[in-house]
């Protein structure tokens, strides 16, 4: 067996990011910037009033003017004013020819289409955004890496991008294994449990921004497990298989990715829950052996699984660990690192009951996963442990 610390740093190594692809910016929020990306003309495009007022001349201060037409954001045709002449503008209208200073509305008076300023403080240039005062065309707009918030969407819109180069999310496949597992809404057969994880699976997947998800349901057959595999394999990039990790008599998941050629990187690490995790590779393609239980699965896959997806995607990960004082003492066994679910709030974490790897119930009302130290068996109330805070 392996570390959490090995085993995370295994899957980093392991994973390379997808191919860029081009998609339309109204389709980028929540991606990667794959390229760089440089203006195609100057913003604005022309001198614009920042202000509603009038455009004139600065030198012209001190004059009475004749006011001379009306400049609108979106006006079809320039205008010139001469000395002495003031236009009325708009905010985002276009500067006339000759006008060099707007000012406000407020600051003047205006009688029988003669304006005079009536405060003082006005400086040249005020209200005007120049040309190319965003950016200039050719200077470079957003760097390659670079997360595409909800802003930086308007900022490329804003300049004349409207499509980009990005990282995709990637493809996942989930494979559910079990002749015991049955669909809610469907009375039990004996023997039978309700199968959860592909709802648990199917919500973090999209939450972590992965929109692309197919599922199978495989009985505890080989055959059928490695049929199932090397089909999902062909059209994904992350496979998430769930039961059938360990070494029982109807664990088949890492014998069917061997046999499907996979490589494997590690198999079991020194946790609870999740130790008999399964990571293997096939080509640049990732493979996840999660245990069948709920609170496992949920486990591996916000320390391991959210993991690769951030490096597929090249996306920050949204999983995040701070550090939390104990409320109370809590002691754990040896040489393993625990993970306790637990609740977070204003620095302080406790952990909650139902701490059973099958136990959901406690999960569902965490905030986040106490994480204790492999090379600790017991913690004391005030110690400071690491608390890894569930995405929302």
């Amino acid at each position: 067996m392996i570390s959490v610390e090995e085993a995370k740093a295994l899957v980093i190594k392991n994973i390379t990011e997808l191919p860029p692809v081009a998609i339309p910016l109204s389709e980028a929020a929540g991606h990667v910037l794959a390229a760089d990306i440089f203006a195609i003309c100057d913003i604005p495009a022309f001198r614009q009033s920042s202000m509603d007022g009038y455009a004139m001349m600065y030198i012209d201060k001190d004059m009475t003017f004749q006011v001379k037409g009306e400049m609108y954001a979106g006006a079809p045709e320039p205008l010139i004013i001469q000395a002495g002449e003031a236009c009325r503008i708009f905010t985002g209208g276009p500067l006339p020819e000759g006008a060099d200073t707007v000012v406000m509305q407020e600051k003047v008076s205006v009688s029988d289409g003669r304006l005079i300023i009536v405060s003082d403080g006005l400086e040249l240039g005020d209200n005007v955004r120049e040309k190319g005062a965003e950016i200039q065309s050719g200077e470079l707009a957003m760097q390659k890496g670079s997360y595409l918030t909800p802003a930086a969407v308007g900022f490329l819109a804003g300049i004349g991008i409207s499509e980009v180069s990005v990282y995709p999310g990637p493809k996942v496949a989930v494979i559910l294994t079990g002749k015991e597992l049955q669909q809610p809404g469907h009375p039990l057969a004996f023997g039978q449990v309700y199968e959860s994880n592909s709802y648990s699976l199917g919500a973090a997947l999209k939450i972590a921004g992965v929109k692309a998800i197919t599922y199978y349901y495989v009985d505890d057959d080989l055959k059928e497990l490695k049929d199932t595999l090397a089909k999902a394999i062909t059209d994904t990039d992350m496979i998430l298989l769930t039961g059938g990790v360990s070494v029982g008599d109807y664990d088949f998941v890492v014998k069917a990715a061997d046999l499907c050629g996979a490589t494997q990187i590690f198999h079991k690490v020194k946790q609870k829950p999740g130790k008999p995790l399964y990571f293997g590779k096939m080509e640049n393609k990732v493979i996840f052996g999660l245990p069948g239980n709920p609170s496992s699965v949920l486990s591996c896959f916000y320390n391991y699984v959210s993991l690769a997806i951030a490096g597929l995607s090249q996306q920050p990960d949204k999983v995040k660990f701070l550090t939390a004082t104990l409320t109370h003492a809590i002691k754990k066994p040896a040489g393993l690192t625990q993970f306790l679910k637990g609740t977070y709030t204003d620095g302080l974490t406790a952990s909650l009951g139902a701490q059973e790897s099958f136990q959901l119930s406690s999960f569902a009302h965490a905030n986040c996963l106490i994480r204790l130290a492999e090379s600790q068996d017991s913690f004391a109330k005030g110690d400071a442990v690491s608390v890894l805070l569930l995405p929302e």
